[in-house]
């Protein structure tokens, strides 16, 4: 059974930074494309940030240059760093897996398993 477990969240004033983590179980890590989410107030879910299984990483031009995903395949762990957070910011973050499909890059929407979600709140 694939879990996902977010945890980092929290409050941070605006130019500040925040580390995520997500602790995933229940499947072969190395074999998912693996990602983080946001969803804020009266927004759609918004995908942000991905890391295919090679261990390229795209982004969202909302958070390029100012987060970075990474992982701990030995921990199967997925780490989100945001630095010089802003106001929109302000969201619940979601980590999400999806199997691999081979010869084909990682997806930026449909996955099929994902967290609890972990509230970021920025403040001025």
């Amino acid at each position: 059974q694939v879990q996902l477990v977010e945890s980092g969240g929290g409050s941070v004033q605006s130019g500040g930074s925040l580390r995520l983590s997500c602790a995933a179980s229940g499947f072969v890590y190395m074999h998912y494309c693996m990602g983080w989410f946001r969803e804020a107030p009266g927004k759609e879910r918004e995908g942000i940030a991905f890391i295919d299984t090679d261990g390229r990483t795209t982004y969202s031009d909302s958070v390029k240059d100012r987060f970075t995903i990474s992982q701990d395949t030995s921990l199967k762990t997925l780490y989100l760093q945001m630095s010089s957070l802003k106001l929109e910011d302000t969201a619940i973050y979601y980590c999400a897996a999806d199997p691999k499909i081979m010869f084909r890059q990682c997806p930026h929407e449909g996955y099929h398993h994902w967290g609890q979600g972990t509230q970021v709140t920025v403040s001025s």
